[in-house]
Parts: C-alpha cells; structure tokens; sequence
C-alpha cells in the first residue's frame, strides 16, 4: 500500500558481511519504529534483494545454516531496551556492555554454598558500599576476562581508586 511504501524503516539483512551487532547498536535500533529483518539460508538471498536493504549486520565471524539465529539475537537484544519490556526500567543499564564493563558477580541465596560466602558487603544493607563493591568487581571483571573493552574505557578517578585498593 502507499502508507507502506512512504514510512521510513530500516531493511536489515542478517550476514557475515555485515557490520559487527553490539549493544550500541541494538540500542539504536530499539529506537526504530519500523525494521524488516531479512535472513538469508545456506547460500544467503538473491543479490536483487540486496538493493533494498538499508543496513547489513553480523552477529560474529561465523558462518551458520541461516539468518533466523542472528535475526533472534538481534530482536533479543533490541527489545530489552523498549520500555516494559523488562520488569525493572533500570534493568538493561546495570547489565553487561551498557556501559562498557561486563556485569559484575551476581551471588543468590543461601549466604555460603559449598563452602564458598556471599560478600560481606552485599549483605550489609549500605547501598554506596554495594554500589561501589559492584563498580569495583565489574572493572577488575572486564580487565580480566575482555583487555579490549577494557582498553577503551575512560577511566574516572574513582574507578581508579578502586582499581587501586589491595582488595
């Protein structure tokens, strides 16, 4: 219909040539109003279909059987910026990569499991301290196990005061 073809939307085609997929982006296109995914298989789609599209996006430097995975990772990731999506509007902004650290430990009940204890300071009820515990473990974290995301942080005097401490 006319209404169609006048709305602006982003054409997306789920391929290894495509740009690399991260949070940035799935945060950016969270903020589309309309996105058409088109998801190739096993020989990828007809090069006539490649002129419509608008963007190319890959989920890693790995080749699988078809586009369905990728395009589900991308929606996945997308749609836990849409707000309602999750229970806690907070939620997507304390988790891994929105501000460029991997997540800090998580712990559950009970308290000690197999010997192993839940940090004294996740338990003491003082909201800065947990807080600053958590900013502290998901720097130390990201260093450790992702140098790369690591290397582009812009450390504040506080992280680096936290880097600094003995524990």
């Amino acid at each position: 219909t006319k209404a169609h073809s006048t709305t602006k939307r982003r054409i997306i085609l789920l391929s290894p040539q495509g740009v690399l997929f991260n949070q940035k982006l799935s945060r950016d296109l969270a903020e589309e109003e309309h996105l058409v995914l088109i998801c190739g298989h096993y020989e990828g789609v007809d090069e006539r279909v490649k002129t419509l599209i608008t963007d190319e996006i890959s989920i890693g430097d790995y080749i699988l059987t078809g586009g369905e995975i990728p395009a589900l990772t991308v929606v996945d990731a997308l749609i836990r910026h849409i707000p309602g999506v999750l229970g806690s509007e907070l939620s997507p902004e304390d988790e891994s990569f929105s501000n460029g650290l991997l997540e800090y430990p998580q712990y559950t009940r009970p308290e000690v499991y197999r010997g192993m204890v839940v940090p004294k300071v996740l338990l003491s009820g003082n909201h800065k301290e947990i807080q600053l515990f958590r900013r502290k473990e998901a720097l130390k974290r990201t260093f450790r196990k992702r140098p790369d995301l690591f290397k582009k942080l812009k450390l504040s005097e506080l992280d680096e005061s936290l880097l600094n401490e003995n524990n």
